[in-house]
């Protein structure tokens, strides 16, 4: 019996399979790298600032929003007064033992005043945690 060779067709590669695919990781890769920046706080509107970079290592976060005559606080998303504000930094300070101590990152509302942002920091140095890093907005961005 004769095999007949022009009905058999030339393998071929399937190129839309594979697009999928592609695109399929980039949009995972893209979902982790923005997973990446975490911030441990309520959502404020930071001030904006061109020297301000995305931070990626684990922190204290404090979060002060502004609450018309006073100021609404939150330590990694839980609220405290201001006066047990460093006695909860003094238990997350044993918590995340470090050589040098903990970071401790302020994400304040940029209408929150001067004299609040000081109460605030005094408190954090009060609880003895020095490495303190106000954040920002980058210039052109927004939420």
């Amino acid at each position: 019996m004769k095999l007949s060779r022009n009905s058999i067709a030339p393998p071929r590669i399937e190129m839309m399979p594979l697009i999928d695919i592609v695109f399929l990781l980039l949009v995972f890769f893209i979902y982790a790298m923005l997973s990446l920046a975490v911030h441990h706080g309520q959502p404020v509107d930071l001030p904006q600032s061109s020297s301000a970079a995305l931070e990626t290592q684990e922190a204290i976060g404090i979060t002060i929003q502004a609450a018309g005559l006073s100021v609404n606080l939150f330590v990694d998303e839980e609220p405290v007064s201001l006066e047990l504000l460093s006695e909860q930094l003094r238990s997350k300070k044993t918590e995340k033992q470090d050589d040098q101590g903990p970071e401790v990152q302020i994400f304040a509302d940029k209408t929150v005043s001067y004299q609040d942002l000081f109460q605030v920091l005094d408190r954090i140095k009060q609880s003895g945690l020095t490495r303190i890093s106000l954040q920002a907005e980058a210039e052109g961005t927004t939420l």
